[in-house]
């Protein structure tokens, strides 16, 4: 299993980025999909999650109502809508995949490269 994120960059508050999870060696038909992001000095926490079962979704507290999680069949693609970004947001951003459910990394058996995300005027 080899994950890939990116779509990350430099953005104004308020602005939008969407994010990429993209999935080689393997095709998502069970399992779930996470975003994870971390910051210099933090732990890695949990932003959302999607079931590739039944499309179910979790958002994080902190992100609900601003970002969107969503699978891309046919490209075998996870991604996150981000809208309405703040400072707060800025980290270096995760996808992994796990066999369960839930934003506990810990959970999670593969992980791909991060993509940096940057909130700041």
């Amino acid at each position: 299993v080899q994950l890939q994120a990116f779509g990350g960059g430099l953005v104004q508050p308020g602005g939008s980025l969407r994010l990429s999870c993209a999935a080689s060696g393997f095709t998502f038909d069970a399992g779930v999909i996470g975003w994870f992001r971390q910051s210099p000095g933090k732990e890695r926490r949990g932003v959302s999650c999607i079931s590739r079962a039944d499309g179910g979704t979790y958002y994080a507290g902190s992100v609900k109502g601003r970002f969107t999680i969503s699978w891309d069949n046919a490209k075998n693609n996870v991604y996150l809508q981000m809208n309405d970004l703040k400072p707060e947001d800025t980290a270096l951003y995760y996808c992994g995949y796990g066999p369960g459910w839930g934003l506990d990394w810990r959970q999670y058996t593969d992980w791909g490269r991060g993509t940096l995300v940057t909130v700041s005027s």
